[in-house]
């Protein structure tokens, strides 16, 4: 067994896609460490896991990729408990909305133990929520449940955007010692960028400056990250400079790169393709408001999903969720508002 990685240093770049570089992370992860393994429903079918998961059966057994009857609760409970005993296990949810059956395991059990048992008790274990929105899937199959996990002391929650991050995210989880909420999304499986053959790690807790400016600040999380790049670049034409911050892991969230980010620019504007009430984009303006309201030029912005439930047909659904022209719209209120 042999755990030794690079730390954001990596060499040998050749360009996956984001599904891929799950898939890549999983193998090298199982091929190193005996103590991980995979457990959860749909794990042998790309309906469910798209690429992230081809053939790993295949090559590492039935025993660790562990495909389950489907009850949630149940293999999350076994992941937790696994993951007490010193194993390295991840329980996967191919459909984060059902993770919610989950929540006792999770929420009471996973991200109590070590404080309740004193420190004595670790809980190394990675809970993988992918989120399923569009499709014609409807409000019971693409819900981003990103805020109430972030809303619970003892788990940590990840959002990678690119296919670097997604396997280097992913490594860094499983070692992290703690539970770690790990969420990727579908509309990012075919993105594609330079990913490093070797076996690497993100650091949790440490967000990326994906572009560089003066004018204003957008924050931007998972496919929304591609989104606001987009808008970013749309914005550049008419001579406005965003800097565009993807935050990577949303607990614990770097607050030092946007507070810097929003002293320089004076705006902000959150991107956040989930719930606007009570979301992380609600909780990123509250802390910029709480440690540098003197800077800002002009009210923050959030660019979210309406306060309502997904729905089920292709023109409401682009209607419904949120785009780079709504980022650049957001910006451009900004600006009017210095």
């Amino acid at each position: 067994m042999s755990t030794r990685v690079s730390v954001e240093a990596p060499s040998a770049l050749r360009v996956l896609d984001y599904g891929s570089a799950i898939n890549e992370a999983f193998t090298q992860l199982l091929e190193r460490d005996e103590r991980v393994l995979l457990i959860g429903q749909g794990l042998y079918s790309p309906w469910y896991v798209g690429s992230s998961m081809v053939e790993l059966e295949k090559k590492f057994g039935t025993d660790r990729v562990i495909d389950t009857p489907v009850s949630e609760n149940a293999t999350t409970g076994m992941a937790i408990g696994a993951a007490m005993a010193g194993m390295r296990p991840v329980t996967i949810h191919p459909r984060m909305d059902f993770m919610v059956l989950a929540t006792d395991q999770i929420l009471n059990q996973g991200a109590k133990a070590h404080y309740m048992f004193g420190g004595a008790v670790s809980v190394p274990v990675v809970i993988r929520g992918i989120i399923n929105r569009g499709g014609e899937q409807a409000a019971q199959h693409a819900q981003a449940l990103q805020a109430m996990y972030m809303h619970i002391p003892g788990l940590k929650v990840v959002m990678p955007s690119t296919a670097y991050d997604a396997k280097g995210l992913l490594i860094a989880s499983v070692y992290d010692g703690n539970p770690v909420v790990y969420i990727d999304d579908r509309w990012l499986y075919n993105q594609r960028d330079p990913v490093p053959e070797e076996f690497y790690m993100v650091p949790l807790g440490k967000g990326a400056v994906r572009r560089k400016g003066n004018d204003v600040t957008i924050v931007a999380t998972s496919y929304m990250c591609v989104e606001a790049l987009k808008a970013a670049s749309e914005l550049a034409d008419d001579g406005v400079e965003a800097e565009v911050i993807d935050p990577r892991t949303l607990r614990p969230l770097d607050e030092g790169l946007i507070f810097e980010s929003v002293a320089k620019t004076g705006r902000l504007v959150i991107a956040d393709a989930a719930w606007r009430t009570c979301g992380a984009a609600a909780e990123i303006a509250a802390l910029v408001a709480e440690n540098v309201l003197d800077k800002l030029k002009a009210p923050i912005r959030r660019v979210t999903l309406a306060d309502a439930p997904a729905p089920a047909s292709s023109p409401l659904e682009h209607a419904y969720y949120p785009w780079a022209s709504d980022v650049v719209a957001a910006v451009r209120q900004t600006l009017r508002g210095s």
